[in-house]
């Protein structure tokens, strides 16, 4: 079969199914691509014509897997907050923060965001798996979050963020 036949026969099908799981148009059209050119690449491969289909939407979910992987790991990094900025770091009883973390997310913390040690980097250091070191990070941020809503009176936006200023009995009575 050639890629036309199958690019006609196939593609609305595609498109659709692209699009419910992306819900963006252009994603949808760059997985899409992507998928086009894989089949050009190996359809060589396909032994058996009836089993086209099913050939097909199993490169397309691949695709798909890969993007939102993709996605979710750019997403993730960017919201991640810069800690080794010197007005977060400032904010009230941080430092006294970190420190009450549990050891196992203190270090990991100090080694992603006060030394700037790439995840990776940190996972190595401390002999265990990246998926083990992003979950440390995010339970860290979890429990630091909320000390800065319970002691600091920080607020929590719509998209998640810490706003406000502080207002702390304790941060208070640091400055004085």
């Amino acid at each position: 079969m050639e890629i036309n036949t199958i690019l006609r026969k196939y593609g609305d099908e595609m498109y659709f199914f692209t699009l419910k799981k992306v819900r963006n148009e252009d994603y949808a059209q760059d997985i899409l691509q992507n998928v086009y050119v894989k089949i050009y690449q190996h359809l060589y491969q396909l032994e058996n014509e009836s089993k086209i289909r099913a050939w097909i939407f199993q490169i397309l979910r691949n695709e798909i897997v890969d993007f939102l992987k993709k996605e979710f790991l750019y997403t993730e990094q960017q919201e991640t907050i810069n800690i080794n900025n010197d007005s977060f770091v400032d904010i009230c009883c941080f430092n006294k923060f970190i420190d009450e973390l549990p050891l196992t997310y203190r270090k990991a913390v100090q080694l992603v965001y006060l030394e700037g040690k790439k995840q990776a980097e940190a996972a190595d250091i401390l002999n265990i798996t990246l998926p083990n070191i992003k979950i440390r990070i995010k339970r860290a941020k979890e429990i630091l979050k909320e000390k800065l809503i319970n002691c600091c009176k920080y607020q929590v936006d719509k998209k998640g963020n810490l706003v406000g200023d502080s207002d702390c009995s304790i941060c208070q009575s640091n400055k004085i």
